[in-house]
C-alpha cells in the first residue's frame, strides 16, 4: 500500500469544472485521431487516388508530424505572453486544426487523380502542423495544472473518460457521408461531415485555453531565463533546443515511461486486426460477415467497459497508488488475452464476448495512469536540471506513441503474412495457420504486458516520491523569489 494520504491542500485541487474544461481538450484531439482517418476511403474509392499514394497520403504526414512535435513543445516551453506559455497555442491551434480539416475534404470538382492526391497530402502537411500546434501544449498543460499527486490522477481519470466519448463519433463519419437520401454524392456528404467535425473540434479545444490558467508559467520562464544565455539569436536556440531535448532523453525514469508505453499500446496494435481472422476463419469457418458482426460487438463490449475501466483505476489509484494499481490493471488485461484460448470456440463463438471487458484494462489504464506519471516525471526533472519542459516531454512521449503505432502496424502485417493466410482459401486454412493466427493474438500482448509490469515496477513515481520531490522544488523557487500562481 501507499503510504498515509497527505492533505490536499485547498490552491492544489482541481475544481470539476476545470477536469471538466481540460477533458474537453481530450475530446477534441480524439476526435481529431479517428476523423483525419474515418473517410480517407473515399479518396480511393470516388476520386480514384491509387493505394500506393493512399499509403503515401496516410504515411508521409506522420513523419513531418514527429518533426514538428518537439519543436513546438520547445516553443511552447519558452514562450512568454500575458495569457502564459499554453493557452494561445491551444487557443490558435484548436482554431487552425478545426478550419484545416475542414478545407482538407473541400475538393474542387473535375480534376484528376493525381490533383486530389497532392491536394490531400500539402493539406495533411498544414492539418498536422496545425493539430500539433494545438495538442502538444494541451498535453503539456495538464502536467502543471496540479502538483498534488491524486489531483493529477483525478484530473487525467476525467480527461481519459471524456476523451473517450469522441471516439463513439468517427465509425460513422463514413457511414454519414454516404447516405445518398441526404447528399447527391459521398464527397459532398464527406464536405458537410468535415463541417460538423471542424465546428466541434474548434468550440472544444479552446475551452481550456479559456478557462484554465498555468500555474508555473512564470516559475518556468524564470527558470529558463536562469539557464539560458542572456545574447543570441537563431543559433543559440537552436543549441537551447538540442540540449533541452537532449537532456529529457537522458532521464531515465521517462525513458523507461515512454517503453512501458511503446510495449502495451503495441501490445494491442500489433495484433489488433488478428481477432477478426481467428473469428473469420477458425470460429465462423469462413463466414467474414458473421466474423464481422461478433467483431463489431466486441469492440462495443470493450468500448462501453473502458469508461468503468477509466473510472476504477482513477479511484484505486488514489488510494494504493499509480504503480501498483497499474501493474493491477495490466495483470487484469493478461488474464483477458489468456482467457481467449477457450473463448474462441466454433461451438460457441459467443464467448469470445467475455475476455474483451479485461483486455480493455490495458489501453483504458494506460492513458490514464502514464499521463500522471508523466507530471511526476516533469517535476524529478526540473529537480534535476533546474528547468520545467513539459512540452517537450509531451512531444517526445507522444512521438513515441505515433512511432510504435506505425511499427506495430507494419509488424503485424509481416507476422500475419508469416501465418501463411490465405483469403481464397476461406474456412479451408492450414492448421499451422490458424494455431500461428491464435498464438500470435493471444501470446504477443500477454509477452508485452507482462514486460511492462516488470519495467514499470522499477520507475519511482510513489506518492512519497512526488510529495519529498515537491518539497524540495518549493524550496528552491522560495530560494529564487519563484512563486507558482494559486
Amino acid at each position: 500500500m501507499s503510504a498515509i494520504q497527505s492533505q490536499t491542500r485547498p490552491e492544489d485541487r482541481v475544481s470539476f469544472a476545470h477536469r471538466l474544461a481540460y477533458g474537453s481538450g481530450a475530446f477534441a484531439n480524439n476526435l481529431l485521431a479517428g476523423a483525419i482517418v474515418g473517410m480517407i476511403v473515399l479518396l480511393y474509392e470516388e476520386l480514384g487516388v491509387s493505394l500506393i499514394m493512399l499509403g503515401i497520403i496516410t504515411g508521409a504526414p506522420r513523419f513531418f508530424d514527429a518533426l514538428t512535435d518537439p519543436i513546438v513543445g520547445y516553443i511552447s516551453d519558452n514562450f512568454k505572453s500575458r495569457w502564459g506559455r499554453r493557452r494561445p497555442f491551444i487557443f490558435v491551434g484548436a482554431i487552425l486544426v478545426g478550419i484545416s480539416f475542414f478545407f482538407l475534404w473541400q475538393f474542387p470538382d473535375g480534376q484528376s487523380p493525381t490533383f486530389y492526391f497532392w491536394y490531400y497530402l500539402i493539406g495533411s502537411l498544414v492539418f498536422f502542423l496545425a493539430y500539433t500546434i494545438f495538442a502538444t501544449p494541451w498535453v503539456a498543460l495538464g502536467y502543471e495544472l496540479t502538483p498534488d499527486y491524486d489531483q493529477r490522477t483525478l484530473l487525467m481519470g476525467t480527461q481519459n473518460f471524456i476523451g473517450q466519448l469522441a471516439f463513439f463519433l468517427p465509425p460513422y463519419m463514413l457511414f454519414i457521408a454516404k447516405q445518398s437520401e441526404w447528399f447527391p454524392d459521398p464527397i459532398t456528404g464527406a464536405r458537410w461531415v468535415a463541417t460538423g467535425v471542424a465546428i466541434i473540434v474548434i468550440i472544444a479545444g479552446v475551452i481550456p485555453a479559456i478557462f484554465l490558467r498555468e500555474r508555473l508559467s512564470e516559475v518556468a520562464i524564470k527558470e529558463s531565463k536562469a539557464s539560458h544565455a542572456t545574447t543570441g539569436g537563431f543559433l543559440t536556440e537552436i543549441r537551447s533546443f538540442f540540449v533541452s531535448m537532449g537532456q529529457a532523453l537522458s532521464f531515465v525514469p521517462f525513458l523507461k515511461i515512454c517503453l512501458v508505453t511503446f510495449l502495451v499500446f503495441n501490445g494491442f496494435i500489433l495484433i489488433a486486426s488478428y481477432g477478426y481472422f481467428v473469428l473469420s476463419y477458425y470460429v465462423f469457418n469462413g463466414d467474414t460477415e458473421a466474423a464481422a458482426g461478433m467483431g463489431a460487438l466486441v469492440a462495443t463490449v470493450a468500448t462501453f467497459a473502458n469508461f468503468f475501466i477509466v473510472a476504477f483505476v482513477t479511484f484505486l489509484a488514489t488510494k494504493i497508488g499509480q504503480r501498483r494499481t497499474f501493474i493491477i490493471a495490466i495483470g487484469l488485461a493478461i488474464l483477458g488475452y489468456a482467457l481467449k484460448t477457450f473463448a474462441y470456440s466454433p461451438e460457441h463463438p459467443w464467448l469470445i464476448l467475455l475476455p474483451a471487458p479485461l483486455m480493455a484494462f490495458g489501453l483504458g489504464s494506460l492513458f490514464t495512469l502514464m499521463p500522471s506519471m508523466m507530471a511526476d516525471i516533469v517535476d524529478q526533472d526540473e529537480l534535476r536540471t533546474g528547468q520545467r519542459r513539459e512540452g517537450m516531454f509531451a512531444s517526445i512521449y507522444w512521438w513515441v506513441v505515433k512511432l510504435g503505432q506505425t511499427a506495430a502496424s507494419m509488424g503485424g502485417a509481416w507476422l500475419l503474412a508469416s501465418t501463411g493466410l490465405d483469403a481464397d482459401l476461406g474456412g479451408d486454412q492450414t492448421e499451422m495457420t490458424l494455431l500461428l493466427l491464435r498464438v500470435y493474438d493471444i501470446g504477443l500482448p500477454i509477452l508485452l504486458y507482462v514486460l511492462a509490469i516488470a519495467l514499470v515496477a522499477t520507475i519511482n513515481v510513489s506518492r512519497e516520491k512526488s510529495e519529498a520531490v515537491r518539497r524540495e522544488l518549493e524550496v528552491r523557487r522560495a530560494a529564487a523569489g519563484q512563486t507558482p500562481a494559486q
